[in-house]
């Protein structure tokens, strides 16, 4: 059986599912999704498997498995992936600035 061959403007469709999933992860002590908190740097898709490269408000976050998880959860439901690889980094440090406009103004910051 042979691997299937994805188009780039398949993998461009796939990447956006999979950006619109993430948008379901919510943070539970800011009641906004990590999409929009600017969590999320980067996304890669490679033959079904996707590596997700984001951060956390700040290192010692507790929430780190619980976003993880609702990440592979969400992800792990869009057609074609079939292997997810979420990868904490924290270079570029995250800050308020990355946050989306809708994110600052549901939080009160200006």
């Amino acid at each position: 059986m042979s691997e299937k061959i994805y188009s780039p403007e398949e993998v461009d469709v796939i990447k956006q599912n999979i950006f619109e999933a993430l948008e379901m992860v919510i943070d539970p002590e800011l009641g906004i999704d990590i999409i929009n908190l600017g969590l999320v740097y980067d996304i890669r898709f490679d033959q079904g498997k996707t590596e997700i490269d984001m951060t956390l408000t700040t290192m010692g976050c507790p929430l780190a498995d619980l976003l993880t998880d609702q990440i592979y959860d969400v992800v792990g439901q869009v057609p074609d992936v079939t292997e997810i690889d979420v990868r904490l980094v924290w270079s570029p440090a995250w800050t308020v600035d990355k946050m989306s406009r809708y994110a600052r103004i549901a939080l009160g910051i200006h």
